[in-house]
């Protein structure tokens, strides 16, 4: 690689270089492509690149959502340095998942909000003050029917053993300003200026569900001493955020009452089940989505061959039976730009709605046929793509109302 160089200076005939959309920065990006890995490399000074490459390195090691820091190449002579970081694959900028769908209530936009508090949450819980939170310092996967965001501008973060209320209240302070300033502007783009003082408005409540998530995660439930119930249904009510619990420990409260205090790990509950039952690697919201798969396919099996399935020959039956063959089915339809595991979760969608408006389960080949018949839409595919011209208030198509938690029909 042409380390010597300025990044401004490199040229396609040393580099095999890759044109990607980038949001506003203060420093010039670009990608390169090794062995079929794209990188992003960034050109700042020596001392902010070595910062940044400890922040995201820190992040790493707490399994937090961001890029991954691959190293750094430094130009003494200039003064400074170019970080490595691997291109998340799969991964959008809010421009692009919103571009063409709806600005609306119950639709991606409350999808992407949702995700820029649950990333402040984690980072916060890390002890990471993020310092420049806005969606353009943001990437998203769509992530079964939810969306997960990553960290990926380290810039201005910095890492403590534990944050202070008050660091934490100005971080939030900044997403919040960040984030209307964000989809104000991408409804101005959008040519809907009329609706610039709801995307204000919707930016605020990601102040109520960073709050709402916070209190769910830290705070102590007062419950009747003895009451196991109550233990499990705290347990589930985490697990369904998709955290797993590390220990609970019960303290002393007013009379014939406990104080239950959890201590939650990663967002990794679903992920970490699959890939126990299945050795599939998937996204927490993926994971949760095909776990229900898995469920009700073994249900189907047991019912229809009049016998018990056990859970391992279930999951390994619809691994075989059903995700695999599909799978493969997608990859030729969908191409090699796009995640084969997310788009089966979208026909499992598809499925469910097309099952919800005719009252009855469609079953997963007509679901199928209708699902490439609209073009195996996906948000993220760029406009101008085959069959993908669609209109984004079509919720069969685009599904961009709200999603269902859990696929209902088998």
């Amino acid at each position: 690689m042409p380390w010597e160089l300025p990044l401004a200076q490199w040229r396609a005939d040393r580099v095999v270089l890759r044109a990607l959309p980038v949001g506003p920065s203060r420093h010039l990006v670009r990608f390169v492509v090794i062995d079929e890995i794209v990188y992003a490399l960034k050109e700042e000074s020596i001392d902010t690149a070595h910062h940044e490459y400890e922040v995201l390195v820190r992040l790493e090691t707490l399994a937090l959502p961001s890029v991954r820091a691959i190293g750094i190449a430094e130009r003494p002579d200039g003064g400074t340095a170019i970080l490595v970081t691997e291109y998340l694959r799969h991964s959008l900028q809010y421009r692009r998942l919103l571009m063409r769908v709806p600005l609306a209530a119950g639709g991606y936009r409350d999808r992407l909000l949702d995700a820029m508090a649950s990333l402040l949450v984690d980072l916060h819980r890390g002890g990471v003050y993020w310092g420049d939170c806005s969606l353009a310092n943001t990437l998203f996967r769509r992530d079964g029917g939810t969306i997960q965001a990553y960290l990926v501008d380290a810039e201005t973060s910095e890492t403590y053993p534990e944050l202070s209320d008050g660091q934490r209240a100005y971080d939030l302070d900044v997403l919040v300003e960040n984030v209307a300033f964000g989809l104000a502007d991408l409804a101005a783009f959008q040519g809907h200026p009329d609706v610039m003082d709801e995307q204000i408005a919707a930016a605020e409540s990601v102040r109520t569900r960073y709050t709402a998530l916070w209190q769910e995660l830290h705070d102590q439930v007062e419950i009747q001493a003895g009451d196991r119930f109550a233990i499990q249904a705290h347990i589930r009510r985490l697990n369904d955020l998709g955290f797993a619990i590390g220990e609970i420990e019960l303290l002393p409260g007013a009379a014939g009452t406990v104080r239950l205090r959890t201590a939650v790990a990663q967002r990794d509950f679903h992920a970490r089940e699959l890939d126990r039952r299945t050795g599939l690697v998937a996204l927490e919201g993926q994971a949760r989505l095909l776990l229900n798969d898995v469920r009700e396919y073994r249900a189907w099996l047991a019912f229809f061959e009049r016998r018990p399935v056990s859970s391992a020959e279930g999951a390994a039956r619809w691994q075989d039976e059903v995700l695999e063959p599909y799978l493969r089915r997608l990859e030729k339809i969908i191409g090699p730009g796009r995640d084969p595991l997310q788009a089966y979760c979208d026909l499992l969608e598809h499925k469910w709605l097309l099952s919800e408006r005719a009252q009855r389960d469609v079953g997963l080949e007509a679901a199928f046929a209708s699902y490439v018949a609209a073009g195996a839409p996906a948000p993220e595919v760029a406009s101008g793509a085959p069959g993908l011209d669609l209109d984004p208030t079509d919720p069969e198509t685009m599904w961009a109302g709200g999603s269902p938690s859990e696929v209902r029909a088998p």
